[in-house]
């Protein structure tokens, strides 16, 4: 019986030190409810759009809604490759000084879109290998679902695995936040060009 009690004593005791190095309750709900909210945001944008009103450009250089739909899926592969990178370094928890932005200003900061950030090349529209807005949505369907299902099982220590970022240093927790705030990004940007007054009726 003491052995018994000695063994169930150690169980529990290495359950708490396991819990200790993942992210709790709160910040899983919080992730996951971003990534939720803003897939379903793309999702409400686009649904009932005509093919000319998914091609519709308010400006040579500006987007299209198929466009953007079409970076957002791309970037969300992209994104994704980029904290599973970070997670297969070393982790450097030592770096959490160097992490300016609490989670909710990193969301704020991303989708910004007063602060203007050209994507980089293989991002452009032009150079993503996806033939239209739905192939495009089927992708970004298949791989935020594959995020949430991460974020909500995840025993990974994100919080210490810091990557240095174009707008400063992140840990993996927040680059997954960065993925949901990004997409909605992309959605007001959908938003702006449905509300061009000369976008087709």
């Amino acid at each position: 019986m003491k052995k018994m009690f000695l063994l169930a004593s150690s169980i529990l005791m290495l359950s708490f030190l396991v819990s200790d190095n993942t992210i709790s309750k709160k910040e899983r709900n919080y992730a996951s409810k971003l990534l939720k909210d803003t897939e379903k945001g793309v999702f409400e944008q686009v649904k009932g759009l005509t093919e000319a009103q998914l091609t519709f450009k308010p400006a040579p250089d500006r987007w299209s809604v198929e466009e953007c739909v079409k970076h957002i899926a791309a970037s969300e592969e992209m994104m994704w490759q980029m904290v599973d990178g970070t997670l297969k370094q070393p982790a450097n928890p030592e770096k959490k000084t160097e992490i300016k932005f609490t989670d909710e200003q990193l969301v704020q900061k991303i989708e910004d879109r007063s602060n203007k950030v050209k994507t980089v090349e293989k991002l452009q529209p032009e150079n993503i290998p996806l033939k239209n807005t739905e192939e495009a949505l089927d992708a970004f369907k298949k791989n935020r679902e594959k995020l949430i299902d991460y974020v909500k099982s995840t025993n990974e220590d994100l919080r210490a695995h810091i990557a240095t970022m174009p707008f400063g240093s992140a840990d993996s927790y927040q680059l997954l936040l960065f993925i949901g705030a990004h997409s909605n990004r992309h959605t007001q940007q959908i938003m702006e060009v449905k509300a061009d007054p000369n976008f087709p009726k």
